[in-house]
């Protein structure tokens, strides 16, 4: 039977070990995994959408091990006291096709969002970076800024949210862990002085957190909410003036911000970047922006760190999915005695 790694499990591996060393560990498997990235078979995820929202697949394999997430992203949910993501995912084994590895990955998802922000932001932000704006304060807020304090050592943060009972929970959340949180009056406020940007936001509209005229020379942007059709956050002429990296462009042309300009339009991808075989930055006044919208390699990674990190633990338990009768070709034998109980 495979292992099941539940909501309770996942928050006690969290608690067990640290939230920015498991960001940490997150970053290292991230970064081991991309530099074999043409190892992978990739494709961009399967997406059914509504008025409300969209459910996705996202699929991967390396040929040993398969992995898929089942996630959402309904941004009217919290109004009906529902998360905006929910998400579970699965690792099987190549030779046998058998599930070995089940995982919930809503926070499992929250924190490699914020473990590849920072693994980007690491070869793309100014060395010396100290000042971090968030723009949107919801459910990914408190991840991001742990996992740029773990990466880059960034603790000074300037927040703004049209929602100010949300941006008081960030102050409420990570005060006292140390950090200082500015709470801004508008956009403005946020981003002065900052040396990075991180812009999530859930609205499905094509929207401009940002403009053109709003940033600074040799500000890194982190753009994380743009994440399906007709859903972006910055000023297209903000990508045109940049340095953007994606994660899989056969994707972020769908979905990301760049979805607002021509096919052709020059990107970077980040495996790239991380092997060497393209620049991250090029000098200190370059605009950079990390167009993310995530995509299946980053579950790989997250599920297989997961499970390296909890395995032989008390933290796991059996989850019994595998139909297996003694005969492999007499299906029908398991309904031939009663099913035990318990």
């Amino acid at each position: 039977m495979p292992h099941l790694l539940d909501v309770p499990g996942m928050s006690r591996w969290i608690q067990r070990d640290g939230t920015e060393n498991v960001l940490t560990s997150l970053v290292r498997v991230l970064e081991e995994d991309l530099r074999r990235w043409d190892s992978f078979e990739k494709l961009p995820r399967l997406a059914s959408h509504t008025p409300y929202g969209v459910v996705e697949l996202m699929p991967i394999t390396d040929g040993e091990l398969y992995a898929f997430k089942y996630v959402n992203g309904h941004p009217l949910n919290p109004a009906r006291g529902l998360q905006t993501v929910t998400a579970f995912g699965v690792l099987a084994d190549m030779d046998n096709g058998y599930p070995i590895f089940f995982a919930e990955m809503t926070l499992l998802t929250a924190l490699r969002t914020a473990a590849l922000s920072a693994l980007a932001a690491r070869e793309l932000a100014r060395s010396g970076a100290r000042v971090h704006a968030l723009l949107g304060a919801g459910s990914q807020a408190e991840f991001q800024a742990l996992a740029f304090r773990a990466v880059l050592g960034i603790d000074q943060l300037r927040v703004f949210d049209v929602d100010e009972t949300t941006m008081e929970k960030v102050r409420r959340n990570l005060e006292p862990l140390g950090f200082a949180v500015h709470l801004a009056e508008s956009v403005d406020d946020a981003i002065a002085g900052a040396d990075v940007i991180t812009t999530c936001t859930a609205d499905k509209t094509r929207a401009a957190v940002l403009r053109r005229d709003q940033v600074r020379p040799g500000v890194h942007l982190n753009a994380i909410g743009g994440d399906c059709p007709g859903k972006t956050e910055l000023d297209p002429a903000i990508l045109e003036a940049a340095r953007v990296v994606v994660e899989y462009a056969p994707q972020t042309r769908l979905e990301g911000e760049i979805q607002q300009l021509p096919a052709d339009f020059e990107v970077t991808e980040l495996w790239e970047v991380i092997t060497g075989e393209a620049a991250g930055r090029t000098d200190d006044a370059e605009v950079t922006v990390f167009d993310s919208v995530g995509f299946a390699l980053s579950d790989f990674s997250a599920l297989r760190c997961a499970q390296e990190a909890t395995q032989d633990s008390e933290l796991l338990s059996w989850i019994d999915v595998i139909a297996d009768p003694d005969d492999p070709k007499d299906l029908f034998s398991l309904l031939a005695s009663p099913p035990p109980q318990g």
